[in-house]
């Protein structure tokens, strides 16, 4: 019987440890996560959704999805950041699709700025776009500067949205943190990051309930583990900064929880002929929670003639 034990206990603590490691993320519905969201606003999002279902395109083994929408004769290519996806910017779009083309993507598990670019390239060759402005919010505004420098030519301005140039700091502060990431369940850091949200980003957004519902949704399942830990290395991915050749509107908030003033003063310094927009208390996602203040500055800057 003791021998029996001997075995048995540290298969049960394995296989409970399994267990653990595997526990599911729980689903939670649309109606609960968006139950205390203005409902005109809730519903005009699922109204967004059910009227444009994302394509998908397979670019070297990585399923990308987007959507493209619009008739004009300029593009916009939307880049949302780490806890974002295609439909993060459904305001923008709806109000900016009169006028213009707009592609707007989900990054799939990919692991490099490179591989990002690679799938933007080929979705944009599918839609048969050449030239085309870009708006990118922190990894997404990341990811555009890399666009820039690569491929300066076919970019006709820049909105660099809550975000920062290339730098050392975001990979010291979170040294610890990136380093055991790939390791943690899934379901942990799922779970760390709608902590982050309700701690950090609802408070500096002015207790927006959308930016709060949206980001939740996202940490309740609807982005990955694989897809946040290559988000994370492509943010501390570096790059020489493009020279400032095409018009750039930088859009910052004086209480940003996720970019710190020293990264938004050297953003600044690295783009000195670019337009700036600071926000008052918007915290990181001014595109939810100030949407059409947000959306008059993207109109008034990709009217003007680069």
């Amino acid at each position: 019987m003791r021998s029996k034990l001997k075995w048995l206990l540290p298969l049960l603590i394995v296989v409970g440890l399994i267990a653990l490691y595997l526990w599911p993320t729980l689903n939670v519905p649309f109606e609960q996560l968006y139950s205390r969201v203005d409902p005109t606003i809730a519903n005009a999002l699922q109204s967004f959704r059910k009227a444009n279902p994302p394509q998908s395109l397979q670019i070297a083994g990585a399923n990308w999805d987007y959507v493209t929408i619009g008739q004009g004769q300029e593009t916009i290519l939307f880049l949302h950041g780490m806890t974002g996806a295609y439909d993060i910017w459904w305001q923008q779009i709806e109000a900016l699709q009169g006028k213009y083309r707009i592609i707007s993507v989900t990054y799939p598990p990919v692991q490099s700025l490179g591989e990002l670019e690679k799938g933007v390239l080929a979705i944009l060759e599918r839609e048969g776009v050449q030239e085309f402005n870009v708006v990118g919010t922190s990894l997404g505004g990341y990811f555009a500067q890399y666009l820039m420098a690569q491929h300066p030519g076919r970019i006709r301005r820049a909105v660099l949205s809550n975000t920062f140039p290339p730098n050392d700091l975001i990979a010291e502060k979170n040294r610890t943190l990136g380093a055991i990431l790939p390791y943690l369940p899934e379901w942990l850091v799922l779970s760390v990051f709608r902590s982050n949200f309700q701690q950090t980003i609802y408070p500096t957004s002015g207790d927006d309930e959308l930016t709060l519902a949206f980001l939740n949704e996202i940490g309740y399942g609807r982005v990955s583990k694989a897809q946040l830990v290559g988000r994370y290395y492509c943010v501390i991915e570096k790059f020489i900064v493009p020279a400032p050749t095409i018009p750039v509107l930088i859009v910052e908030s004086d209480n940003d929880p996720l970019v710190e003033l020293t990264l938004r003063e050297q953003l600044k310094a690295a783009y000195p002929t670019a337009t700036v927009h600071t926000f008052s208390s918007a915290g990181h996602f001014p595109y939810l929670n100030r949407a059409q203040e947000y959306t008059r500055l993207l109109v008034n800057f990709l009217s003007k003639q680069p």
